[in-house]
C-alpha cells in the first residue's frame, strides 16, 4: 500500500489521538527500519525503548514462531508452562526476594497492578509519586503521573489519593511521607520527563523512608528495565532494593506484556479475583519474553548498553555547541537537552532527512533509546548529524 493510501485510511477510521510524523515502515532489520517511501533509517527509538535485539532477530523470530504454531493463547484458568518458565527468568535477574511475578499486557497495567498490591497490603490510602514523572494513561496510573498536562480534562476519573513530590529532592519526599501513605512510586529515570536522573542518596532516602513508614517503594522500570541502563534494571545503578518493580516494553521485544515483581509475602495478598486480564502472561508474549531475556543473557547486551552508553554520552559531551545545555542518562538511555523546543525539532527533521530516527520528549530534549544492539559506527552516525546540525 502507498503511503498515501494508508494515511488516508488512518485519517478516515483512527481515533486522531496521536500526532504522527508523516512516515510509515514496511520492515525492519537490526537497527534499520525500510519505509514505504524506499528510504533505510537508523532507528534510534527502537519502538520507544520496546525493541531491545532490533527488527527480526533471527533466534527471537524463530521462537514467536515456533509458539504461534503451537498455541498463541489459552486461558489463565490453567497452568501455562511458558509463563511459569519467563517468571522463573524474571526471578533471577531481578535484585533482592522479588521472585513472584504478576504479567499483564502493558507498562500502565503493570503500574495499575502494583498500587492494587501496595493498597491492598497496607490497607492505606495515599500514593505518593514525582512532580514530571510518567506511569501511564489509565485512571490509576494517570493519577501517579505527575504532570498537569496528561490528566487535564481527565481529572473525574482520577482519585484524590495521589500527592506529588518533587524528583530528586529527599527532603521533599521525608516530607511528605507519612503512615497513611501506602506506597512511593517512582522512576530511576524519568523517560517522558526529558530522561531526568537522580541521585543514589534520592533513591536511598525513599526506600528508608518507606521502610520506617511501613510503605511500600513502588519502582517503575516499564522504559529503562532490561538491561536499557547499563543494569537490567535501572534502580540497580544506586544499590536499592525495592519492595515491587513493574516493566514492559524491552521484555517483549514488541509483544505486548506487562509484568508486577514482589516477594513471596507482599504477593500473597493477591488471591484468587483481587486481580486478572484474559491476555496476560500468554503463551505466545510469555515465549517472546523468554526468548529475550535468552538473547540478551547470551550476548551480554546490558554490559554493552553499559559501555556504549558511556562511551556515547563521552562523544556528545565533545560536541561544541553552546545550544545544548546538559547530556544525561545511563546506558542506552540518553537525553540530550537542547536550549529550545525549537533547536530540538531542528536536530530531529536534520537526522531524519538523513536517515537517523531520534525522539523528542518533553519538549527540547533529543531522547536516544536505541536498541541494544547498537554498534558503535551506528552511535557515531548519530553523533556527526548532531554536530553537523547545529553547526
Amino acid at each position: 500500500m502507498e503511503f498515501d493510501e494508508i494515511k488516508q485510511k488512518s485519517d478516515r477510521y483512527l481515533f486522531q489521538n496521536y500526532g504522527r510524523i508523516p512516515m510509515s515502515f514496511t520492515h525492519g532489520k537490526g537497527c534499520y527500519l525500510y519505509g514505504s517511501d524506499g528510504r533505510e533509517y537508523l532507528d534510534l527509538v527502537a519502538g520507544i525503548a520496546v525493541n531491545a535485539l532490533g527488527y527480526a532477530h533471527p533466534g527471537w523470530v524463530e521462537a514467536v514462531q515456533d509458539q504461534v504454531a503451537r498455541m498463541a493463547h489459552v486461558s489463565n484458568l490453567y497452568y501455562i508452562e511458558e509463563q511459569a518458565e519467563l517468571a522463573e527468568r524474571i526471578a533471577s535477574i531481578t535484585p533482592g526476594d522479588l521472585n513472584r511475578t504478576l504479567f499483564v499486557n502493558s507498562g500502565a497495567e503493570a503500574n495499575e497492578g502494583a498500587l492494587k498490591l501496595a493498597v491492598r497490603y497496607t490497607g492505606r490510602s495515599k500514593v505518593m509519586a514525582a512532580l514530571n514523572g510518567f506511569h501511564g494513561r489509565t485512571s490509576a496510573a494517570l493519577g501517579a503521573t505527575g504532570q498537569e498536562k496528561y490528566q487535564k480534562s481527565f481529572e473525574p476519573l482520577i482519585s484524590n489519593a495521589y500527592e506529588y513530590y518533587e524528583y530528586g529532592n529527599p527532603e521533599s519526599v521525608k516530607s511528605m511521607i507519612t503512615k497513611d501513605v501506602a506506597a512511593v512510586m517512582v522512576e530511576p529515570v524519568q523517560g517522558e520527563g526529558g530522561v531526568v536522573t537522580a541521585s543514589a542518596e534520592f533513591f536511598k532516602t525513599i526506600r528508608d523512608e518507606c521502610t520506617d513508614k511501613g510503605a511500600l517503594m513502588i519502582v517503575d522500570e516499564v522504559q529503562t528495565g532490561i538491561g536499557r541502563t547499563g543494569e537490567w534494571y535501572g534502580i540497580q545503578n544506586f544499590g536499592v532494593v525495592p519492595d515491587v518493580i513493574t516493566m514492559a516494553k524491552a521484555l517483549g521485544n514488541g509483544v505486548p506484556i506487562g509484568a508486577v515483581t514482589s516477594t513471596d509475602e507482599l504477593s500473597s495478598v493477591m488471591t484468587p479475583g483481587t486481580h486478572g486480564t484474559t491476555f496476560g502472561g500468554n503463551p505466545l508474549v510469555c515465549a517472546s519474553g523468554c526468548a529475550t531475556l535468552d538473547i540478551i543473557k547470551r550476548d551480554n547486551l546490558v554490559a554493552h548498553s553499559k559501555d556504549m552508553g558511556a562511551r556515547w554520552r563521552a562523544d556528545l559531551a565533545a560536541v561544541d555547541s553552546d545550544r545544548i545545555v546538559d547530556i544525561r542518562g545511563y546506558g542506552l538511555i540518553t537525553g540530550v537537552e537542547m536550549d529550545t523546543p525549537e533547536t530540538a525539532s531542528m536536530v530531529q527533521k536534520y537526522c531524519r532527512d538523513n536517515g537517523v530516527l531520534v525522539n523528542v520528549c518533553h519538549g527540547k530534549t533529543v531522547r536516544l533509546i536505541p536498541p541494544l544492539i547498537l554498534e558503535d559506527a551506528q552511535k557515531d552516525r548519530f553523533t556527526s548529524l548532531l554536530r553537523d546540525a547545529l553547526s
